[in-house]
This record gives structure tokens, C-alpha cells and sequence, in this order.
């Protein structure tokens, strides 16, 4: 059994495509919010996009230790597990905070950075529309 994904898998490809969506999606949703709205509006959706792609990666590389963990063979007791999970925690807590500090120091509407957030939802929604439609398996 190997650890490693092959690079061109469901699963591989189904990444990268919420990689590349999360940012496009987003910053349309924030032009267009900027241009009905206001500038401060869609430079909060901006903002809250930029730090849920960052927090992808995040998420992403824990997600995947945790998995290499779990099929790796071995013959020790790890503890490795738990302290991958704390760390995720630890990556909702830093966004939440992030989110929290640029609310209350630039003065952005809570509404929009907490509606970028949901950016990647949406390319994980597109994307998966995507698959189901052009990558029948």
C-alpha cells in the first residue's frame, strides 16, 4: 500500500480545481459586490476570500498528514493524530481571529468578509458540478 496519491487522480484533480475556483469565484463575487454595494463591501468579500484559500492550503496539507498517518504501517503507537487534529483547530481559531481583527481595525462590514468565507463552498459546490457533469465515472 502506498502512501502517496498518483498526481493524476479523482481526488488530485478534484484539488486543484477548488484551488484555482475559490479565488475566481470569490473575487467576482467581490467585484460585483464592490460595484452594487460599496468599496468597503467588497473589500471585505476580497479579504474573507483570501483568508479562507490560505486557510485551504491549511486545511489541505493537515488533511492530508492525518491520512498518511492512518495507512502508513506501523508498528509504534503514534501521536501524531492528535496533535494534526489540534492543529486544525488551531487553523479555524487563527481565521476566526484574523476575521475578528480586520473587522474591528479597518471597519468592514462583518456581513462581506464572513460572505468571502463562503467562497470555498461555492468552488467546491462548482467544482463538483464540474465532475458530475464532464468527468462521469
Amino acid at each position: 500500500m502506498t502512501t502517496e496519491l498518483p498526481q493524476d487522480d479523482f481526488y488530485g484533480r478534484v484539488e486543484r480545481r477548488i484551488s484555482w475556483l475559490t479565488p475566481s469565484v470569490g473575487l467576482i463575487a467581490a467585484a460585483i459586490v464592490w460595484r452594487v454595494a460599496s468599496w468597503r463591501a467588497g473589500t471585505g468579500v476580497a479579504i474573507g476570500v483570501l483568508l479562507i484559500w490560505l486557510h485551504y492550503f491549511w486545511l489541505r496539507k493537515a488533511t492530508r498528514a492525518i491520512v498518511r498517518a492512518a495507512i502508513e504501517p506501523s508498528d509504534v503507537p503514534r501521536n501524531d493524530s492528535a496533535w494534526l487534529i489540534f492543529l486544525l483547530f488551531v487553523g479555524y481559531a487563527l481565521l476566526a481571529l484574523f476575521a475578528y481583527v480586520i473587522v474591528t481595525y479597518f471597519g468592514l462590514p462583518v456581513s462581506s468578509v464572513l460572505s468571502g468565507l463562503l467562497a470555498l463552498g461555492a468552488a467546491a459546490m462548482a467544482g463538483s458540478v464540474y465532475t458530475v457533469i464532464f468527468e462521469n465515472h
